[in-house]
């Protein structure tokens, strides 16, 4: 009997979910590539490079040919066409869209099997996509105001988490043994959370850093201006409450606005790291090598990306996979948060199901 419960616990991923899986894995790989490229047309400055949503200029793709840019300049002539610049939006936007259809079919599938656990959790990507396509327009209408901008970025990230975390539920939910010290990895569970949060504080202000124009605001490392704390002007760079209205393409704070920007950033980056490598060294007592590795990995590759960012000026290549750096480091202290919670609860269930089984033994002892 206990063998065949394990066996049942241990069943094969493609009898629990099948090509739904790899549908789900088809979703994560293209969140992350329409993050990346979210990231790539706010770096080129593309955010406005069609100035109407959800076509550009008029058009399904972006005009081309001489009489288009022509036509579209003479409809839009606050915003002549800048070919450099429309083509990154665009491409952006097509890719957002196949995305939102692959999660639309996730949930039409869902439907055929409401029973299914992963039915809400569904259901809410789907309504998280659907919100990120609004602030999408958004960005476009309200000429790249910071707080929807940064939103924006948000929105992706938590897509892209949500999507990942549906994987990992397919996954794991059913099987043990994941980790082989579980009850002193356990302790690390609250560590790991807080890990996660800051993580995740830590993005929306490397979104608040880009979205004001930030980035190169302290041209200097470790150092700023040449100062440990230098001359910043808080209170107008955490202004949530700018006006709608201008065009915020290139920045609309004052220099000291955006030094306290960038500074509040570093801060954050050396709360993350201290937090990271933490955890990991936790986990590596814990017996949990391989995590301890991937979290160092992380979160080594991310903070050096940050400092070359500083000391090379922002170079796109760097600069977009610092983005994707991101996004990788939250998936990764995800994973382990939920891997953590998922052993706990497999553990539980099956010394319930050892209890019950020994209360039903001495149950039919007694009887005999």
């Amino acid at each position: 009997m206990e063998s065949s419960e394990k066996k049942k616990i241990k069943q094969p991923i493609k009898e629990q979910f099948g090509w739904r899986l790899k549908l789900t894995l088809a979703g994560c790989v293209l969140a992350i590539i329409v993050v990346t490229l979210g990231a790539f047309t706010r770096l080129v400055d593309a955010g406005l490079g069609c100035p109407d949503w959800p076509g550009c200029y008029g058009h399904l793709t972006w005009p081309d040919k001489n009489h288009e840019i022509q036509a579209a300049n003479y409809a839009f002539p606050d915003t002549p066409v800048d070919t450099s610049k429309t083509w990154p939006e665009m491409v952006h936007r097509y890719f957002a869209g196949i995305l939102l259809l692959l999660v639309a079919s996730l949930v039409y599938i869902s439907w055929r099997n409401p029973k299914q656990r992963t039915f809400k959790q569904i259901h809410f990507l789907m309504a998280l996509i659907t919100l990120q396509a609004a602030f999408g327009m958004w960005t476009v209408t309200l000429k790249l105001w910071p707080q929807v901008v940064t939103a924006h970025l948000l929105g992706g990230m938590a897509t892209l988490s949500m999507l990942w975390l549906l994987v990992e539920r397919m996954r794991y939910d059913k099987l043990s043994g994941e980790f082989k010290n579980y009850r002193k990895l356990h302790n690390l569970l609250p560590l790991a959370v807080l890990t996660a949060i800051a993580v995740v504080v830590q993005i929306a202000l490397g979104g608040w850093t880009s979205s004001n124009y930030a980035a190169l605001a302290c041209p200097d490392f470790p150092t700023c201006h040449g100062e440990w704390l230098p001359k910043a002007d808080f209170k107008e760079g955490f202004n949530i409450l700018q006006q709608i209205g201008p065009n915020y393409l290139g920045g609309a704070l004052e220099s000291d606005a955006r030094t306290a920007i960038h500074f509040i950033h570093r801060i954050g980056a050396l709360i993350v790291t201290g937090l990271v490598l933490s955890l990991s060294f936790f986990s590596w007592k814990a017996g949990e090598y391989r995590w301890a590795l991937i979290l160092i990995a992380l979160i080594g590759m991310q903070v050096s990306l940050g400092v070359a960012n500083v000391i090379m000026f922002l170079p796109l290549s760097i600069a977009v996979a610092h983005n994707a750096g991101a996004a990788f480091l939250l998936l990764g202290v995800l994973t382990l948060c939920y891997r953590i919670y998922s052993a706990g609860s497999i553990e539980l269930r099956e010394n319930n199901s050892k209890k019950n089984r020994i209360i039903k033994d001495s149950g039919l002892a007694a009887e005999l």
